[in-house]
């Protein structure tokens, strides 16, 4: 009797260091457990905080780029404006002179002064070609060439195509200077207020203004540059309106 009962003792002993073990255990998981989950809510919090600075930071460029873009879009209707007071002052000259009788030559050689100076300060479209025709309008008008009366319409649509390059927006080539060398390079234009190219060799970018000097700088971002070749693209497909994703390509022109 004795030794069944040392038996029922041993065996309680045995099951109650058991339980303890087996309680243990599922304490230090249930720690583990805790652990991990604190640590899973932390990395959440940190994500939420990495995102809210993210958002926060996009909304902030965001702002940026639309104040330049407004300010950009002023700067270009001014220009514009300047342009059609141009093409006003002309035509308040041209009545003045016609009721006299007097040439308008002094006149006209006058107004193609005035647009070679709006050509040069604006975008670098196609100014190599815009100026050399004003130059030969112009020595044809002193050479008697072509008369006064042809050279005030030559000169009244040269103003008229200055006024709608600051609208247009089309795909188009031309030789361009990029990191020292002339290439024939794909040009986007949106109105006057940012150009974008592509060189025959891949490279991609857009058209700054450095001082009184534009350049044609290079873009390495990748995502800048898929930006700037769906442009290229949908303007080969003649889409032209709806929403667009642009790399901040203003082209800021300075105050005069």
């Amino acid at each position: 009797m004795f030794k069944t009962y040392k038996r029922v003792i041993l065996s309680s002993v045995v099951c109650m260091a058991l339980g303890t073990s087996s309680l243990h255990a599922n304490n230090e998981n249930i720690v583990k457990s805790i652990m991990k989950l604190r640590a899973d809510v932390e990395s959440l919090y940190t994500k939420i905080d990495d995102n809210k600075d993210v958002y926060k930071a996009e909304m902030k460029s965001n702002a940026m780029q639309s104040a330049d873009s407004e300010a950009q879009i002023n700067r270009e209707e001014t220009a514009l404006k300047l342009a059609e007071s141009e093409m006003q002052k002309v035509q308040k000259k041209i009545a003045e002179t016609s009721n006299k009788n007097d040439s308008i030559k002094p006149m006209l050689l006058g107004a193609i002064d005035s647009l070679r100076t709006i050509i040069k300060e604006g975008i670098p479209f196609k100014t190599t070609e815009r100026l050399a025709d004003l130059k030969k309008l112009q020595m044809n008008l002193i050479d008697n060439v072509v008369t006064e009366e042809k050279a005030l319409l030559l000169i009244w649509a040269s103003y008229d195509d200055t006024i709608r390059l600051t609208k247009e927006i089309g795909r188009f080539k031309q030789e361009i200077t990029v990191d020292g060398e002339v290439v024939l390079a794909n040009i986007a234009k949106l109105g006057s207020v940012m150009m974008f190219f592509s060189t025959p060799s891949n490279k991609v970018g857009y058209v700054v203004k450095e001082n009184d000097a534009y350049a044609y700088k290079v873009v390495t971002n990748k995502e800048d540059i898929a930006k700037i070749v769906n442009i290229f693209d949908s303007l080969q497909k003649q889409i032209r309106t709806g929403f667009f994703s642009l790399p901040n390509a203003l082209i800021l022109s300075e105050s005069k």
